[in-house]
């Protein structure tokens, strides 16, 4: 992302709302100074800057670095004439009201947090804004001094920025179980280079047992919603789901299926994952780690408050045709967007961006958020150095009718082959591709 100078003036019905925090401080150096005079502010005429999100945005001043954030929005505001409101909208609510909006010419927001699997619609039908409509090459200060980032293209293009932040999906365990089971340390085997799927269904098998012999499974390997657990390790293993840019479908992609098979196998024939609900696909499976007896599980940082046990983190097991710089499926990746219509987009960027040049606060960006949830040094590390940055965008949702869930039901309810069911669902994936953007 670009520093400015001052300036004049769909889906498979399985959409999850997640929130992984942004940090507020960056740890990018400032820029030099130079003896060029300083650019008179400009007077914004008391404009009030709407950013919008399904959470309340505004820094709670909590932590040294909201403090400073919310000291130094007041300081903007004051610079620029001009203020910022914070607006909250349900998450149900959020998307027929952004697209009512701009379609009627007046976005209900100048700035909008937005998830990629909404925001490629959006891209495709015009509504948001390019980067480089708004920034320009000229601004970047040898490429280091960004105080906020752009993130992941969507279809090709530069579209989200987003202030630097430290997250992703690691596969998580718990300590308590391990040690009561005398199971092999993920991370230690994580670490030799060990952690593999046959490693970590080796794991999963040690862990689901009869502890009390009374016929009954205690204890489980792993849980998870099953529609999460394919796409993660599909990623694992190097393939994909659906490809937004070559529009390509990627459920008969031989390193998907040998994922696909690979899930199959964790539910239909070692049988190590728990399942607490009637329906072996149900999101609900994504809080079944919480009662304690499961050893693994697949979850976000976000939702693993309220604990009554020790928790580990470690990346995903790596798949036989994978590769250790992609780790997990981010299917809920979200940032921030200027939509079509807003005023000056230039001048609205940039003082949300001057609200971040903040004293540093944190060795790492979300450094106080992640200590918030991990009592553990090295889940932290780990977390930063070997999840966060490794995730690859899935955007399956963002197509209508986009066939994952019927994929998934067929192969882990009704155990139908793989393959047969990949040539299936081939023509209904390749149909919701065309479909999006008409």
């Amino acid at each position: 992302m670009f520093l400015l100078t001052a300036c004049g003036g769909g889906n498979n019905g399985n959409n999850e709302a997640t929130t992984p925090p942004a940090s507020d401080a960056t740890n990018a150096p400032a820029a030099e100074a130079t003896d060029a005079p300083a650019a008179e502010p400009v007077d914004m005429g008391g404009r009030v800057i709407k950013v919008a999100a399904w959470w309340d945005l505004k820094p709670a001043g909590n932590t040294a670095s909201e403090k400073a954030r919310l000291e130094k929005i007041a300081e903007v505001e004051k610079k620029y004439n001009m203020k910022f409101e914070f607006v909250n909208v349900p998450f149900e609510e959020y998307m027929p009201k952004f697209t009512a909006s701009v379609l009627g010419g007046e976005p209900f927001a100048d700035i909008l947090q937005m998830e990629y699997k909404s925001a490629l619609p959006a891209i495709l039908k015009g509504q948001l804004l390019k980067l480089s409509e708004y920034t320009t090459a000229a601004n970047n200060i040898n490429g280091e001094a960004n105080l906020l980032a752009k993130t992941p293209s969507v279809a090709g293009e530069d579209y989200g920025f987003e202030s630097p932040g430290t997250y992703g999906i690691g596969l998580h365990y718990n300590r308590d179980l391990f040690q009561k089971l005398g199971l092999p340390d993920p991370k230690e085997l994580y670490e030799s280079g060990q952690w593999n799927w046959d490693k970590f269904l080796e794991v999963a098998k040690l862990a689901t047992k009869d502890n009390d012999n009374d016929g009954k499974i205690d204890t489980y390997g792993f849980s998870g919603w099953a529609l999460d657990v394919f796409r993660n390790f599909t990623y694992a293993n190097g393939g994909f789901v659906v490809d937004e840019t070559a529009k390509t479908q990627g459920f008969t992609d031989p390193k998907t299926i040998e994922a696909a098979e690979f899930v199959n196998r964790m539910y239909n024939v070692d049988k190590v994952v728990r399942i607490k609900g009637s329906n072996k696909t149900a999101w609900d499976e994504y809080n079944t780690f919480k009662d304690g007896d499961v050893a693994m599980f697949i979850t976000a940082a976000w939702n693993l408050g309220g604990l009554t046990f020790d928790l580990g983190v470690v990346p995903m097991p790596t798949g036989p045709q994978g590769d250790p710089s992609i780790t997990f499926a981010d299917n809920a990746l979200n940032a921030k967007f200027i939509p079509k219509g807003v005023a000056d987009a230039q001048l609205v960027y940039q003082v949300w961006e001057e609200t971040y040049d903040i004293p540093q606060t944190e060795e790492f960006p979300s450094q106080e958020w992640l200590e918030g949830i991990y009592t553990h040094e090295d889940d932290i590390l780990i977390t930063r150095d070997h999840i966060s940055g490794t995730g690859k965008v899935l955007l399956d949702d963002s197509f209508p009718e986009f066939p994952t869930g019927l994929f998934v039901e067929d192969i882990i309810v009704n155990n139908q082959s793989v393959t047969a069911t990949a040539e299936k669902v081939k023509p209904l994936a390749e149909a919701s591709i065309g479909k999006l953007g008409q």
